[in-house]
């Protein structure tokens, strides 16, 4: 098992920007693939970004392909989600998952997750 901790969440202004930090322990995280959902109040956790085992593939849902990243550092064992030009319809809590399907959009293929952390977009 992978335990795994966010942070970085808080109140931004619309437009501005935040960077949520995934500190993995437990495992390394180099033969895993790593995934953002997020779920807002009242809907469903919904897929956010996500990233390969060694990085060379990345996914985004379209409502954030532009404006957020996803990097990795196997080293570190850490994941991070760079978003900018944030919106309201951003405000959300975003969740870290660690998953060993090649589905990296499923969220059925993940299997550990993290605790989340809220990210509010004022307008």
């Amino acid at each position: 098992q992978v335990q795994l901790v966010e942070s970085g969440g808080g109140l931004v202004q619309a437009g501005g920007s935040l960077r949520l930090s995934c500190a993995a322990s437990g495992r390394r995280i180099s033969s895993y693939a790593m995934g953002w959902f997020r779920q807002a109040q009242g809907n469903e956790r919904e897929f956010v970004a996500a990233i390969s085992w060694s990085g060379g593939t990345t996914n985004y849902a379209d409502s954030v392909k532009g404006r957020f990243a996803i990097t990795r550092d196997n080293a570190k064992n850490t994941v991070t989600l760079q978003m900018n030009s944030l919106k309201p319809e951003d405000t959300a809590v975003y969740y870290c998952a660690a998953g060993s399907g090649v589905r990296l959009k499923n969220i059925n293929e993940y299997t550990n997750w993290g605790q989340g952390a809220q990210v509010t977009v004022s307008s």
